[in-house]
């Protein structure tokens, strides 16, 4: 607390200082030093991000890791992109993979230069993270020890993108990985492959789907604060992982019911469109995405009453539409 207080003194005399300052019959001399876009990543962060994979490797103990980029912007075009590590005197290129993917080479150098990983489009066109993949985890599927240390690694390499460059410094005080891999609400957004309808976590004989408040960014996401999410064109595509629940052992498997999968559950008659759906249970909790695809998401307690915590439980009937409103799935976590 007292850094933080310390920095919210620092910006209120910035702010009252301004009007002082062009009162002054003096023109103001201002200088300022910087090397860098201030988006660009950090090659010692990332370093970190590499250690703390190491140490922790024991959460993914076959896992690999790499750096992938993704889109930020519907125009970002990722093929032929260029990294580069640069310094006051170093310039180390970073090959990039087809599939957008890259490590890093540990160099001395760079790292006494605190230089940053450039890359030849504009960085805040770009979401970045890292990749931990166990061998063996079949397809449509991923392991949640490997999303627990991707956890780590992102934010200990400074992945994130920041809300806004001005407190982008700010950020990087605030930012610890083990509080935000290890709490609820520490909303760390991962990616699938595809845009998805659900996600299951399964366990041997266990399994329980994702509710929908850790898919879509949580579902909570406005035209407004889109723009500063990372999962801004990769939103039907972003879901949050129960990192957090240690009942969930390392080895548990999240599948993904991709929305241009097949249906694997029958509409009933007339819940076929959005009017009709509606028109049988009201306003929903509804999502529409850039492609014209919308999901609505309603709630009901269930028949249980409530949950292991003792908080009341509810269960979830979601509906897919498609662009032209008509319905293409469903699911029902418990039988209304």
């Amino acid at each position: 607390m007292p850094v933080v207080r310390c920095l919210i003194a620092c910006m209120t005399w910035c702010c009252l200082a301004i009007p002082a300052l062009a009162a002054s019959d003096e023109p103001a001399r201002v200088t300022i030093a910087t090397t860098r876009d201030p988006v660009d990543k950090s090659y010692r962060k990332m370093i970190a991000g590499m250690d703390r994979f190491e140490r922790l490797h024991a959460l993914a103990p076959q896992a690999t890791l790499r750096f992938q980029l993704l889109p930020r912007l519907a125009t970002t075009e990722l093929d032929g992109i260029t990294l580069r590590v640069a310094g006051d005197s170093v310039s180390l290129p970073v090959k990039v993979a087809p599939d957008h993917t890259f490590t890093l080479p540990r160099d001395a150098r760079a790292l006494a230069q605190d230089a940053a990983l450039v890359a030849s489009r504009k960085t805040s066109t770009l979401t970045w993270r890292a990749q931990v993949r166990s061998p063996g985890v079949p397809a449509g599927m991923r392991r949640l020890g490997d999303l627990r240390l991707e956890c780590q690694v992102g934010v200990a390499a400074g992945l994130l993108s920041n809300n806004s460059e001005m407190f982008a410094w700010l950020g990087d005080l605030l930012t610890d990985a083990d509080s935000i891999c290890g709490a609820p609400d520490g909303n760390y957004v991962f990616f699938a492959e595809r845009p998805i309808f659900g996600v299951t976590a399964r366990h041997g004989a266990r399994s329980a789907a994702l509710p929908f408040d850790l898919l879509y960014a949580g579902g909570t996401q406005t035209p407004e604060s889109l723009p500063y999410c990372d999962c801004q064109v990769l939103l039907d595509r972003s879901f949050y992982a129960p990192l957090w629940d240690k009942s969930w052992p390392d080895d548990t498997l999240l599948a993904f019911e991709y929305m241009d999968d097949p249906p694997t559950t029958a509409l009933a008659p007339g819940y076929d469109t959005t009017a009709a759906v509606r028109a049988r249970l009201g306003p929903a909790t509804a999502l529409q995405f850039d492609t014209g695809v919308q999901v609505w998401r309603y709630r009901y307690p269930q028949a249980a009453g409530k949950g292991s915590d003792g908080q009341p439980a509810y269960a979830e009937f979601v509906i897919l539409f498609g662009p032209d409103g008509a319905a293409r799935k469903a699911r029902l976590t418990e039988p209304l």
